[in-house]
Protein backbone atom coordinates (compact mmCIF):
# COMPACT_ATOMS: atom_id res chain seq x y z
CA UNK A 1 0.00 0.00 0.00
CA UNK A 2 1.58 3.36 -0.98
CA UNK A 3 0.58 6.80 -0.08
CA UNK A 4 0.55 9.70 -1.80
CA UNK A 5 2.05 12.99 -0.86
CA UNK A 6 1.93 15.66 -3.46
CA UNK A 7 3.95 18.01 -1.73
CA UNK A 8 3.66 21.80 -0.71
CA UNK A 9 5.63 23.62 -3.82
CA UNK A 10 3.84 21.40 -6.25
CA UNK A 11 0.43 21.36 -4.43
CA UNK A 12 0.91 25.37 -5.18
CA UNK A 13 1.61 24.67 -8.56
CA UNK A 14 -1.19 22.40 -8.87
CA UNK A 15 -3.78 24.58 -7.66
CA UNK A 16 -2.47 27.61 -10.24
CA UNK A 17 -2.73 25.40 -13.11
CA UNK A 18 -6.20 24.28 -11.45
CA UNK A 19 -7.55 27.90 -10.93
CA UNK A 20 -6.35 28.99 -14.20
CA UNK A 21 -8.55 25.95 -16.20
CA UNK A 22 -11.88 26.70 -13.84
CA UNK A 23 -13.05 29.34 -12.15
CA UNK A 24 -14.77 27.49 -9.05
CA UNK A 25 -18.31 26.34 -8.23
CA UNK A 26 -20.55 28.52 -10.02
CA UNK A 27 -24.50 28.04 -9.93
CA UNK A 28 -24.63 28.70 -14.11
CA UNK A 29 -22.53 29.95 -16.95
CA UNK A 30 -22.63 31.95 -20.17
CA UNK A 31 -25.37 29.00 -21.59
CA UNK A 32 -27.70 28.75 -18.36
CA UNK A 33 -25.61 25.42 -17.04
CA UNK A 34 -23.99 25.25 -14.05
CA UNK A 35 -20.34 24.61 -13.58
CA UNK A 36 -17.85 23.12 -11.91
CA UNK A 37 -14.31 23.66 -12.34
CA UNK A 38 -15.23 25.06 -15.87
CA UNK A 39 -17.34 21.50 -16.36
CA UNK A 40 -20.98 21.65 -17.10
CA UNK A 41 -22.18 19.66 -14.27
CA UNK A 42 -25.98 19.40 -12.60
CA UNK A 43 -27.48 21.98 -11.30
CA UNK A 44 -27.58 19.68 -7.67
CA UNK A 45 -24.01 19.41 -7.66
CA UNK A 46 -23.19 22.81 -7.28
CA UNK A 47 -24.67 25.53 -4.68
CA UNK A 48 -25.88 25.69 -1.47
CA UNK A 49 -28.68 23.14 -1.38
CA UNK A 50 -28.62 19.36 -0.30
CA UNK A 51 -28.24 16.84 -2.96
CA UNK A 52 -30.91 15.15 -3.96
CA UNK A 53 -31.37 12.57 -7.14
CA UNK A 54 -32.06 8.76 -7.04
CA UNK A 55 -29.28 6.29 -6.62
CA UNK A 56 -28.75 4.53 -10.07
CA UNK A 57 -26.62 4.25 -12.76
CA UNK A 58 -22.65 3.63 -13.28
CA UNK A 59 -19.94 5.50 -11.28
CA UNK A 60 -15.93 4.79 -11.32
CA UNK A 61 -13.89 4.42 -7.96
CA UNK A 62 -10.25 5.19 -7.51
CA UNK A 63 -7.83 3.82 -5.29
CA UNK A 64 -3.92 4.01 -5.37
CA UNK A 65 -2.27 0.71 -5.51
CA UNK A 66 -4.42 -1.55 -3.61
CA UNK A 67 -6.02 -3.71 -5.86
CA UNK A 68 -3.50 -6.45 -5.77
CA UNK A 69 -3.49 -6.93 -2.00
CA UNK A 70 -7.14 -6.31 -1.18
CA UNK A 71 -8.56 -6.80 -4.33
CA UNK A 72 -10.99 -9.54 -2.51
CA UNK A 73 -12.36 -7.02 0.16
CA UNK A 74 -13.03 -4.11 -2.40
CA UNK A 75 -14.29 -6.34 -4.68
CA UNK A 76 -16.81 -7.46 -1.69
CA UNK A 77 -17.66 -3.88 -0.47
CA UNK A 78 -18.50 -2.96 -4.16
CA UNK A 79 -20.87 -5.84 -4.82
CA UNK A 80 -22.58 -5.38 -1.24
CA UNK A 81 -22.80 -1.80 -2.59
CA UNK A 82 -24.43 -2.77 -5.61
CA UNK A 83 -26.78 -5.28 -3.71
CA UNK A 84 -28.20 -2.65 -1.44
CA UNK A 85 -28.86 -0.34 -4.53
CA UNK A 86 -30.71 -2.15 -7.38
CA UNK A 87 -29.39 0.08 -10.59
CA UNK A 88 -26.05 0.88 -9.51
CA UNK A 89 -22.64 -0.74 -10.95
CA UNK A 90 -19.29 0.51 -10.19
CA UNK A 91 -16.42 0.40 -11.82
CA UNK A 92 -13.27 0.29 -9.87
CA UNK A 93 -10.26 1.35 -11.44
CA UNK A 94 -6.72 1.06 -9.15
CA UNK A 95 -4.26 3.82 -10.29
CA UNK A 96 -0.45 2.65 -9.80
CA UNK A 97 0.12 5.71 -7.62
CA UNK A 98 3.83 6.95 -9.83
CA UNK A 99 5.45 9.72 -9.98
CA UNK A 100 2.83 11.21 -13.04
CA UNK A 101 -0.08 10.20 -10.55
CA UNK A 102 -0.11 14.20 -9.83
CA UNK A 103 -0.63 15.70 -13.67
CA UNK A 104 -2.67 12.30 -14.50
CA UNK A 105 -5.13 13.44 -12.43
CA UNK A 106 -4.82 17.68 -12.73
CA UNK A 107 -5.26 16.49 -16.73
CA UNK A 108 -8.72 14.29 -15.54
CA UNK A 109 -10.12 17.13 -13.84
CA UNK A 110 -9.31 20.07 -16.58
CA UNK A 111 -10.98 16.90 -19.42
CA UNK A 112 -13.84 16.96 -16.82
CA UNK A 113 -13.40 13.05 -16.75
CA UNK A 114 -12.22 12.68 -13.07
CA UNK A 115 -13.05 9.52 -11.70
CA UNK A 116 -16.96 9.88 -9.73
CA UNK A 117 -14.95 8.75 -6.06
CA UNK A 118 -11.48 9.20 -6.03
CA UNK A 119 -8.98 8.55 -2.50
CA UNK A 120 -6.62 12.00 -2.38
CA UNK A 121 -4.46 12.94 -0.03
CA UNK A 122 -4.72 16.31 1.82
CA UNK A 123 -2.43 18.30 -0.57
CA UNK A 124 -4.52 16.97 -3.91
CA UNK A 125 -7.11 17.38 -2.12
CA UNK A 126 -6.36 21.16 -1.22
CA UNK A 127 -6.09 21.57 -5.08
CA UNK A 128 -8.38 20.03 -6.23
CA UNK A 129 -11.02 22.08 -3.57
CA UNK A 130 -9.57 25.82 -4.95
CA UNK A 131 -10.67 24.73 -8.22
CA UNK A 132 -13.72 23.47 -7.78
CA UNK A 133 -13.54 19.89 -8.84
CA UNK A 134 -15.13 18.27 -5.73
CA UNK A 135 -18.31 18.06 -4.54
CA UNK A 136 -18.91 20.40 -0.82
CA UNK A 137 -19.88 17.04 0.95
CA UNK A 138 -20.63 19.41 4.37
CA UNK A 139 -23.51 21.10 2.32
CA UNK A 140 -24.45 18.31 0.36
CA UNK A 141 -25.36 16.27 2.91
CA UNK A 142 -25.25 17.97 6.58
CA UNK A 143 -24.93 14.33 7.72
CA UNK A 144 -22.20 12.99 6.48
CA UNK A 145 -20.25 14.39 9.66
CA UNK A 146 -21.99 11.93 12.01
CA UNK A 147 -19.60 9.01 11.78
CA UNK A 148 -16.53 10.34 12.21
CA UNK A 149 -14.48 11.64 15.07
CA UNK A 150 -15.84 15.02 15.73
CA UNK A 151 -11.67 16.43 15.83
CA UNK A 152 -10.89 14.64 12.51
CA UNK A 153 -14.33 15.76 10.77
CA UNK A 154 -13.46 19.40 11.96
CA UNK A 155 -9.88 19.54 10.67
CA UNK A 156 -11.01 17.98 7.42
CA UNK A 157 -11.66 21.17 5.57
CA UNK A 158 -10.13 22.74 1.93
CA UNK A 159 -10.33 26.37 0.70
CA UNK A 160 -12.85 26.54 -1.88
CA UNK A 161 -11.97 29.63 -4.73
CA UNK A 162 -13.72 32.10 -2.61
CA UNK A 163 -11.16 31.13 0.47
CA UNK A 164 -14.23 29.96 2.62
CA UNK A 165 -13.53 26.32 4.16
CA UNK A 166 -15.80 23.33 3.03
CA UNK A 167 -15.99 19.49 3.54
CA UNK A 168 -15.03 18.31 0.45
CA UNK A 169 -13.41 14.74 2.00
CA UNK A 170 -14.87 12.07 4.09
CA UNK A 171 -11.54 10.94 6.59
CA UNK A 172 -10.81 7.23 5.46
CA UNK A 173 -7.99 5.75 7.19
CA UNK A 174 -5.00 7.09 8.86
CA UNK A 175 -1.78 5.96 10.40
CA UNK A 176 -0.40 7.08 13.88
CA UNK A 177 2.27 8.08 16.12
CA UNK A 178 3.77 6.60 19.24
CA UNK A 179 7.02 6.06 21.36
CA UNK A 180 8.69 2.74 20.59
CA UNK A 181 12.19 2.43 22.91
CA UNK A 182 14.15 -0.28 24.32
CA UNK A 183 12.96 -1.09 27.24
CA UNK A 184 16.62 -2.73 28.71
CA UNK A 185 18.12 0.94 27.54
CA UNK A 186 16.22 3.44 29.32
CA UNK A 187 16.20 1.49 33.07
CA UNK A 188 20.08 1.24 32.73
CA UNK A 189 19.99 5.15 31.85
CA UNK A 190 17.65 5.40 35.08
CA UNK A 191 14.70 6.29 32.75
CA UNK A 192 11.34 4.91 33.57
CA UNK A 193 9.56 3.03 30.45
CA UNK A 194 6.28 3.50 31.66
CA UNK A 195 6.16 7.29 32.21
CA UNK A 196 7.32 8.24 28.65
CA UNK A 197 7.72 12.52 28.84
CA UNK A 198 5.41 14.71 28.12
CA UNK A 199 6.91 17.28 25.86
CA UNK A 200 9.94 17.12 23.35
CA UNK A 201 12.67 18.72 25.75
CA UNK A 202 12.02 16.23 28.16
CA UNK A 203 12.62 13.33 25.39
CA UNK A 204 15.68 14.86 24.31
CA UNK A 205 16.89 15.32 28.19
CA UNK A 206 15.80 11.11 28.08
CA UNK A 207 18.00 10.86 25.11
CA UNK A 208 20.95 12.91 26.82
CA UNK A 209 20.47 10.14 29.76
CA UNK A 210 21.24 7.39 27.40
CA UNK A 211 24.19 9.15 25.59
CA UNK A 212 25.88 9.35 29.50
CA UNK A 213 25.10 5.81 29.70
CA UNK A 214 25.60 4.04 26.88
CA UNK A 215 29.38 5.73 26.37
CA UNK A 216 29.05 5.27 22.59
CA UNK A 217 28.35 1.36 22.84
CA UNK A 218 24.78 2.42 21.38
CA UNK A 219 22.68 5.37 21.18
CA UNK A 220 19.44 7.14 21.65
CA UNK A 221 18.04 7.75 18.10
CA UNK A 222 19.91 8.94 14.51
CA UNK A 223 21.08 12.17 14.00
CA UNK A 224 19.45 13.35 10.74
CA UNK A 225 16.90 16.11 11.70
CA UNK A 226 14.82 15.23 8.71
CA UNK A 227 12.80 12.79 10.67
CA UNK A 228 12.22 15.28 12.98
CA UNK A 229 11.45 18.67 11.14
CA UNK A 230 8.51 19.37 10.66
CA UNK A 231 6.63 16.83 12.61
CA UNK A 232 7.97 17.77 15.90
CA UNK A 233 7.45 21.71 15.51
CA UNK A 234 3.78 20.84 14.91
CA UNK A 235 3.67 18.57 18.09
CA UNK A 236 5.39 21.81 19.95
CA UNK A 237 3.20 23.93 18.38
CA UNK A 238 5.20 26.16 16.51
CA UNK A 239 4.12 27.52 13.35
CA UNK A 240 6.65 26.87 10.36
CA UNK A 241 4.30 28.34 7.42
CA UNK A 242 2.24 31.35 7.63
CA UNK A 243 -1.25 30.34 6.83
CA UNK A 244 -1.30 31.00 2.95
CA UNK A 245 1.67 28.82 2.93
CA UNK A 246 3.39 30.82 0.80
CA UNK A 247 6.21 31.86 3.11
CA UNK A 248 7.70 30.36 6.76
CA UNK A 249 7.17 31.57 9.76
CA UNK A 250 8.85 29.10 12.62
CA UNK A 251 11.84 31.87 13.07
CA UNK A 252 9.95 33.61 15.25
CA UNK A 253 9.40 31.39 17.95
CA UNK A 254 12.29 31.40 20.30
CA UNK A 255 11.71 27.83 21.08
CA UNK A 256 13.18 26.85 17.36
CA UNK A 257 15.90 28.45 18.11
CA UNK A 258 16.26 26.54 21.31
CA UNK A 259 15.08 23.16 19.45
CA UNK A 260 17.96 23.37 16.88
CA UNK A 261 20.47 24.10 20.28
CA UNK A 262 19.52 20.72 22.11
CA UNK A 263 20.07 18.79 18.94
CA UNK A 264 23.34 20.32 18.64
CA UNK A 265 23.75 19.43 22.25
CA UNK A 266 22.30 15.25 21.74
CA UNK A 267 24.85 15.18 18.64
CA UNK A 268 28.16 16.35 20.55
CA UNK A 269 27.51 14.29 23.49
CA UNK A 270 26.76 11.11 21.73
CA UNK A 271 23.50 10.91 22.00
CA UNK A 272 23.26 9.70 17.96
CA UNK A 273 25.63 8.23 15.80
CA UNK A 274 27.87 10.75 14.38
CA UNK A 275 27.61 9.16 10.64
CA UNK A 276 24.19 9.29 10.62
CA UNK A 277 23.54 13.03 10.67
CA UNK A 278 23.03 12.85 6.53
CA UNK A 279 21.70 9.38 6.39
CA UNK A 280 19.05 8.59 5.03
CA UNK A 281 18.46 5.56 7.17
CA UNK A 282 15.67 5.70 9.70
CA UNK A 283 16.02 4.09 12.91
CA UNK A 284 14.25 0.71 12.02
CA UNK A 285 17.62 -1.15 11.26
CA UNK A 286 19.73 -0.20 13.65
CA UNK A 287 16.73 -0.39 16.54
CA UNK A 288 15.85 -4.34 15.28
CA UNK A 289 19.79 -4.33 16.02
CA UNK A 290 20.27 -2.74 19.40
CA UNK A 291 22.07 -0.29 18.33
CA UNK A 292 19.18 2.81 19.65
CA UNK A 293 17.01 2.65 22.13
CA UNK A 294 14.31 4.26 20.56
CA UNK A 295 12.89 3.59 17.03
CA UNK A 296 10.05 4.67 14.50
CA UNK A 297 6.95 6.14 15.74
CA UNK A 298 5.27 4.02 13.46
CA UNK A 299 2.66 1.21 14.69
CA UNK A 300 3.71 -0.52 12.10
CA UNK A 301 7.23 -0.57 13.00
CA UNK A 302 6.04 -2.65 16.14
CA UNK A 303 4.92 -5.51 14.11
CA UNK A 304 8.24 -5.46 11.96
CA UNK A 305 10.66 -5.90 15.28
CA UNK A 306 7.97 -8.60 16.12
CA UNK A 307 8.52 -10.54 12.87
CA UNK A 308 12.35 -9.43 12.35
CA UNK A 309 13.92 -9.50 15.61
CA UNK A 310 12.26 -11.53 18.33
CA UNK A 311 14.99 -10.68 20.84
CA UNK A 312 14.54 -7.10 20.39
CA UNK A 313 10.53 -7.19 20.46
CA UNK A 314 10.85 -8.98 23.88
CA UNK A 315 12.46 -5.78 25.07
CA UNK A 316 10.76 -3.37 23.41
CA UNK A 317 7.97 -0.62 24.99
CA UNK A 318 5.66 1.57 23.40
CA UNK A 319 4.20 5.16 25.04
CA UNK A 320 2.44 7.77 24.11
CA UNK A 321 4.70 10.41 21.53
CA UNK A 322 4.80 13.94 23.92
CA UNK A 323 1.12 15.92 23.54
CA UNK A 324 3.37 18.94 24.12
CA UNK A 325 2.10 22.22 23.70
CA UNK A 326 -0.55 20.78 20.93
CA UNK A 327 -2.13 18.81 23.56
CA UNK A 328 -3.14 15.99 20.86
CA UNK A 329 -1.64 14.52 18.11
CA UNK A 330 -1.92 14.84 14.54
CA UNK A 331 -2.85 12.47 11.69
CA UNK A 332 -1.94 12.57 7.99
CA UNK A 333 -5.48 10.41 6.84
CA UNK A 334 -6.13 9.45 3.22
CA UNK A 335 -9.28 10.71 1.95
CA UNK A 336 -11.97 9.92 0.02
CA UNK A 337 -14.11 12.70 -2.73
CA UNK A 338 -16.75 12.98 -4.70
CA UNK A 339 -15.97 14.70 -7.65
CA UNK A 340 -18.46 17.66 -8.41
CA UNK A 341 -18.83 16.67 -12.24
CA UNK A 342 -20.08 13.39 -11.50
CA UNK A 343 -22.83 12.76 -13.37
CA UNK A 344 -24.38 10.33 -11.11
CA UNK A 345 -23.53 12.05 -8.34
CA UNK A 346 -26.04 11.12 -5.65
CA UNK A 347 -25.04 7.44 -6.59
CA UNK A 348 -21.22 8.76 -6.09
CA UNK A 349 -22.04 10.30 -3.03
CA UNK A 350 -23.85 7.18 -1.41
CA UNK A 351 -20.99 5.00 -2.18
CA UNK A 352 -18.09 7.39 -0.52
CA UNK A 353 -19.84 7.16 2.68
CA UNK A 354 -20.82 3.30 2.37
CA UNK A 355 -16.94 2.84 2.13
CA UNK A 356 -16.46 5.05 4.31
CA UNK A 357 -18.71 3.92 7.11
CA UNK A 358 -18.06 2.45 10.38
CA UNK A 359 -18.43 -1.37 9.15
CA UNK A 360 -16.47 -1.12 6.54
CA UNK A 361 -13.78 0.48 8.27
CA UNK A 362 -13.48 -1.58 10.93
CA UNK A 363 -13.08 -4.81 9.12
CA UNK A 364 -10.52 -3.26 6.40
CA UNK A 365 -8.40 -2.21 9.51
CA UNK A 366 -8.92 -5.29 11.20
CA UNK A 367 -7.23 -7.52 8.01
CA UNK A 368 -4.08 -8.78 9.21
CA UNK A 369 -1.71 -7.41 6.14
CA UNK A 370 -2.73 -3.76 6.83
CA UNK A 371 -1.80 -1.80 10.05
CA UNK A 372 -3.97 0.99 9.37
CA UNK A 373 -6.56 2.90 11.37
CA UNK A 374 -10.34 4.16 11.08
CA UNK A 375 -11.68 7.57 11.64
CA UNK A 376 -14.91 6.54 13.23
CA UNK A 377 -15.98 6.56 16.72
CA UNK A 378 -17.55 3.57 16.73
CA UNK A 379 -14.60 1.99 14.37
CA UNK A 380 -12.37 3.17 17.33
CA UNK A 381 -14.29 1.88 20.29
CA UNK A 382 -14.41 -1.71 18.88
CA UNK A 383 -12.82 -4.48 20.89
CA UNK A 384 -10.24 -5.48 18.77
CA UNK A 385 -8.52 -2.12 19.16
CA UNK A 386 -9.71 -1.73 23.19
CA UNK A 387 -8.94 -4.38 24.30
CA UNK A 388 -5.13 -5.02 24.69
CA UNK A 389 -4.53 -7.64 27.06
CA UNK A 390 -1.10 -8.55 28.43
CA UNK A 391 2.18 -6.23 27.88
CA UNK A 392 2.22 -7.39 24.28
CA UNK A 393 3.74 -4.38 22.78
CA UNK A 394 1.45 -4.76 19.16
CA UNK A 395 -1.62 -4.87 21.40
CA UNK A 396 -0.57 -1.80 23.46
CA UNK A 397 0.25 0.20 20.28
CA UNK A 398 -2.85 -1.01 18.68
CA UNK A 399 -4.91 0.54 21.53
CA UNK A 400 -3.41 3.43 22.47
CA UNK A 401 -3.42 4.35 18.77
CA UNK A 402 -6.73 4.00 18.94
CA UNK A 403 -7.21 6.32 21.92
CA UNK A 404 -5.04 8.96 20.79
CA UNK A 405 -6.57 9.25 17.55
CA UNK A 406 -10.08 10.04 19.55
CA UNK A 407 -9.12 13.27 19.92
CA UNK A 408 -6.41 13.80 16.98
CA UNK A 409 -6.84 16.05 13.94
CA UNK A 410 -5.42 16.21 10.59
CA UNK A 411 -3.65 19.11 10.73
CA UNK A 412 -0.16 18.40 9.85
CA UNK A 413 2.64 20.68 8.23
CA UNK A 414 3.58 19.93 4.28
CA UNK A 415 6.51 20.92 2.71
CA UNK A 416 8.00 20.62 -0.35
CA UNK A 417 11.39 18.36 0.01
CA UNK A 418 13.67 21.25 -1.42
CA UNK A 419 12.06 23.62 1.43
CA UNK A 420 12.40 20.88 3.91
CA UNK A 421 15.76 20.04 2.95
CA UNK A 422 16.81 24.21 3.19
CA UNK A 423 15.87 24.06 6.84
CA UNK A 424 16.93 20.68 7.55
CA UNK A 425 20.68 21.57 6.28
CA UNK A 426 21.13 24.74 8.04
CA UNK A 427 19.90 22.57 11.31
CA UNK A 428 22.96 20.24 10.56
CA UNK A 429 25.39 22.88 10.33
CA UNK A 430 24.23 23.72 13.90
CA UNK A 431 24.63 20.42 14.73
CA UNK A 432 28.70 20.01 13.56
CA UNK A 433 28.96 23.19 15.43
CA UNK A 434 29.08 25.50 12.44
CA UNK A 435 27.08 27.84 12.84
CA UNK A 436 25.02 29.25 15.74
CA UNK A 437 21.33 27.96 16.57
CA UNK A 438 19.91 31.18 16.05
CA UNK A 439 21.98 32.01 12.89
CA UNK A 440 20.98 28.66 11.43
CA UNK A 441 17.17 28.93 12.08
CA UNK A 442 17.53 32.61 10.84
CA UNK A 443 19.11 31.23 7.56
CA UNK A 444 16.99 27.95 7.18
CA UNK A 445 13.71 30.38 7.29
CA UNK A 446 15.83 32.77 4.76
CA UNK A 447 16.35 29.76 2.19
CA UNK A 448 12.94 28.22 2.73
CA UNK A 449 11.18 31.62 2.05
CA UNK A 450 13.13 32.46 -1.24
CA UNK A 451 12.26 28.95 -2.29
CA UNK A 452 8.39 29.61 -1.35
CA UNK A 453 8.98 32.40 -3.99
CA UNK A 454 10.15 30.72 -6.81
CA UNK A 455 6.78 28.70 -6.42
CA UNK A 456 4.51 31.19 -6.26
Amino acid sequence: MRARRLTGSLAWLVVLTLTAAGCGLSGGSDDGGATAGGCKVDEGNVGSGRLTGDVKGKITFQTTNLKKDFGDFFNGVIKDFEKANPGTSVKWIDDPGDNTFTQRTVADAQGCTMPDVINVDAPTATALTKAGYLLDVGVKDPDAAKPFVPAFWKSSTYKDASGTAAHTVLPWYTGGVLLTYNTDMLKKAGIDPAKPPKTIFGLFADFEKIAKTAKGKYFATMANPIWRIPSDWDQMNIKTLSPDGRSTVFADDPRTAQYVAWMAKLYKAGAMPKDSLSSSNDPSTPYSQGQVAYGSTNPSFVRFVKQNSPSVYAKTGVGQQPFDALGHTTGAPQYISVAATSKHAPTALAFAKFLTNAKNQTAWCKDPDVVIFPTTTTSLDDPFFQNATGSDPFSQARKLIAEQLKTTTAYQTNLSPAVQKAIVSQVQLAMQGKKSPEQAVKDAQEKADDLLKQAG
